[in-house]
């Protein structure tokens, strides 16, 4: 069902390694230019744009752009026991991880009567964004604004689809999330025209400072040509898995963590990446047993089978863990001996789930860890979305004289070096 790619015996630079591996055919640049008249339109009639977007694209009149609070507060009312307990626990578990990520201000005294100091401040207002399309994602309402809440932002709203078949509004458990968590700004709004809504303001939503959370490709490509306009945290779209594998590992579960992610979407991207041929040939059996009897067989066999999924066969772990670092996967699972010790050389991940007993799903859940990644290689250079990712870093300089006079030979030097004299005037005026 996967398609093959035997590296054994081949030399490869990290380039020739990103050009040759599966990879989702997600073009951003030509989604950005479908969306851009899109942001437009609702950078200049606002709300009105925005319902008249909706109508269009997903075939629901919105009377309101804002969902009614008591709604939210019905959804969770009628919210099953069970789910309710799970999201509690999701809740309480993402708050005790994201609670230790919070920094504290630091003061450095560079000098006598010289000091510098870091604040860590909140974003003003954020816009967090859960997606629709083929599921309901209540948890990425955790994932989201549990970490906000602990950054200290005082202004929340959350923007999500709305769904024909409830009522032209947003998946009741998404709703009942929110309700849980004491947000009550819930906008029916999805793809790019929400991102846009965010950046710009649009009827009751005012403009954000910051747009988080993952998306389909119109939804990242609004992200990315709205950056600069608002603030985004990465480029996260389709999601994808690769695991790492010798022959320690249990076939059905790489079978059971491949499907797992496939079974999001149909473009999707599963990579196994292995030293074993016998693993790689008893995951074929297993994947011809498992996928049949999935609730999404067709939409996980079209994942499996596509140009973004595949398995490739190295020589050894050393190979092994180059091609997951020019992978760049959002989720990595390592499954091979001494499972811990791989895992910490591994230098390009979005998130690494180590050993037998942590797949994927742990994290999408409840392990506690924030399950909004980079997608498309951008782990070699982005964060998943954390506590950090709703503060900014402000220096706070302050000197006295006497450190300011010792200071103004270094800074008469360098500004007239750059023949900047103005720099110095401004020094020397105070002295």
């Amino acid at each position: 069902m996967l398609q093959q790619l035997d590296l054994r015996g081949r030399s490869m630079t990290t380039a020739q390694l990103r050009a040759l591996l599966p990879r989702a055919a997600v073009d951003v640049a030509a989604a950005a230019d479908v969306v851009q008249p899109l942001c437009e339109d609702v950078r200049r009639r606002g709300e009105t744009a925005v319902k008249q977007i909706t109508a269009r694209l997903d075939g629901v009149e919105l009377t309101s752009l804002r969902v009614p609070v008591e709604r939210l507060h019905t959804a969770l009312d009628e919210l099953s026991p069970g789910v309710r307990a799970a999201l509690a626990e999701c809740i309480a578990r993402v708050h005790r991880v994201h609670a230790e990520q919070r920094r504290t201000d630091v003061t450095t005294q560079v000098v006598p009567g010289g000091t510098v100091s870091e604040r860590w401040l909140p974003v003003g207002r954020v816009g967090l964004y859960v997606p629709g399309g083929l599921g309901a994602y209540p948890s990425s309402v955790v994932m989201n604004v549990v970490p906000a809440q602990l950054a200290g932002v005082t202004s929340l709203a959350v923007a999500t689809p709305p769904q024909r078949e409830f009522g032209g509004g947003p998946h009741p458990s998404i709703l009942a999330a929110c309700a849980l968590l004491r947000v009550e700004e819930v906008y029916q709004v999805g793809g790019a025209q929400a991102v846009a809504m965010f950046a710009y303001g649009a009827g009751e939503c005012e403009p954000v400072d910051l747009v988080t959370g993952p998306g389909n490709v119109y939804v990242t490509a609004a992200k990315r040509l709205l950056r600069g306009v608002v603030g985004i945290d990465a480029e996260a779209g389709t999601t994808e898995i690769a695991v790492l594998a010798d022959d320690s590992a249990d076939p059905r579960h790489v079978a059971a963590d491949l499907i797992s992610q496939a079974e999001h979407d149909p473009h999707a991207a599963s990579v196994l990446v292995t030293t074993s041929v016998e693993l790689l040939a008893a995951l074929g059996e297993e994947l011809a047993v498992q996928v049949p009897q999935a609730k999404h067989a067709e939409r996980i066999e079209a994942a499996l089978t596509g140009p973004q999924s595949g398995a490739v066969l190295v020589a050894d772990l050393d190979q092994g863990l180059a091609v997951v670092d020019a992978y760049a996967a959002e989720h990595l699972e390592i499954q091979t001996r001494n499972a811990k010790e791989v895992a910490h050389r591994v230098r390009n991940a979005g998130a690494i789930f180590v050993g037998p007993h942590s797949p994927v799903s742990l994290g999408d859940y409840c392990a506690g860890s924030n399950h909004v990644l980079p997608t498309g290689g951008c782990a070699r250079h982005s964060s998943g979305l954390s506590v950090q990712t709703f503060l900014r870093g402000v220096h706070v300089v302050e000197y006295d004289e006497a450190a300011l006079r010792e200071a103004a030979p270094y800074i008469l030097a360098l500004s007239d070096a750059e023949d900047l004299p103005a720099h110095g005037s401004a020094i020397t005026i105070r002295l």
